[in-house]
């Protein structure tokens, strides 16, 4: 089955790493390359056979997220033939129709006005969100900045996350994973676990970008903000007729962060209401299950809170 694999790629096969030498990096890395040469079923097949005596138990959904989580950026062999026409995978922006939800939705207060929890005093909950968010002691990958991040157990967090900027918006799988280039790295789609949450932001253009007969229609840059904020609290609302909304959390700049609940669903219907959002001018970056997103009553790196405007968590828990 692997005579005619490159060199390099048998020497990997041959040694797999013992428990405690970074099992899981080694799968993502050796999948990623696999692909070229497999079908997913045999790549499978294959990392399992040279696991199963590396010292501990190496689960078969634990190979599968590797053979999974490697497809997206699997090694491809350079092609020198006519360039392939590919399409954008994500829809355009249907104005007329955001624009329609927009005018007939509600509004920031509407909002802060339908969530079950209210955060009425100047303390910072972030800790207890959290808690309610991920239940239990699962890893977590949090960070001040995109540069400055690390991934540990939830209980190593605690008093920490108030302080925070960003965080993963699902458990990670591992603490340590492989990024697309082969580097070690603590935050990356190969240690990301299954996804729990499903982030959903609507960043508007800043105020410089904006053209002089647009500015003028709000005036200042501080009145667009508020109408921005607005918007996105009407889009948030209306997708959350979709799928479940259990936090939405101001980005400390122009944005609204909407986590929307979906841990056990079908991942069709998930892409589904995704394509959806990005319909409506969604950010297409929070897909990556592996991308930094706001955290709940953080704090962002200039110094502002991440207020929290909104929060329901009987969507997880009628689900457990």
């Amino acid at each position: 089955m692997t005579k005619n694999l490159p060199s390099f790629l048998t020497e990997l096969l041959a040694a797999p790493p013992r428990a405690g030498e970074g099992v899981h990096p080694w799968l993502y890395r050796v999948a990623r390359q696999l692909h070229a040469h497999f079908r997913p079923q045999e790549v499978f097949s294959l990392l399992k056979e040279r696991v199963q005596n590396c010292g501990r138990h190496v689960s078969d959904s634990e190979i599968w997220d590797s053979v999974k989580n490697s497809l997206p950026c699997a090694w491809q062999p350079r092609f020198t033939g006519a360039p392939i026409q590919s399409t954008s995978k994500w829809p355009t922006v249907n104005q007329e129709q955001r624009a329609a939800i927009i005018r007939d939705g509600g509004g920031l207060a509407d909002l802060w006005e339908a969530s079950r929890v209210r955060l009425e005093d100047n303390e910072r909950h972030a800790e207890e969100i959290i808690d309610r968010l991920f239940p239990g002691n699962p890893l977590l990958c949090c960070g001040k900045s995109n540069s400055v991040f690390d991934t540990k157990a939830r209980e190593d967090w605690r008093g920490e996350l108030s302080t925070l900027a960003l965080m993963v918006p699902s458990p990670m799988s591992a603490i340590d994973g492989v990024t697309k280039d082969g580097k070690p790295s603590k935050h990356t789609l190969s240690n990301t676990g299954t996804r729990r949450f499903l982030v959903v932001e609507f960043d508007p253009s800043k105020w410089c970008d904006l053209s002089s007969a647009v500015q003028s229609q709000y005036g200042d840059e501080s009145k667009y903000a508020a109408a921005m904020q607005d918007e996105h609290a009407a889009l948030l609302l209306h997708l959350g007729t979709f799928a479940p909304l259990v936090c939405a959390v101001h980005s400390g700049g122009k944005s609204l962060h909407g986590w929307f609940y979906v841990h056990g669903q079908p991942d069709v219907k998930v892409e589904k209401f995704f394509r959806y959002a990005v319909s409506l001018g969604a950010d297409r970056a929070t897909w990556t299950r592996s991308q930094f997103v706001r955290m709940p009553d953080g704090t962002r790196d200039n110094g502002n809170p991440q207020t929290v405007f909104f929060l329901n968590f009987k969507p997880m828990e009628a689900r457990r």
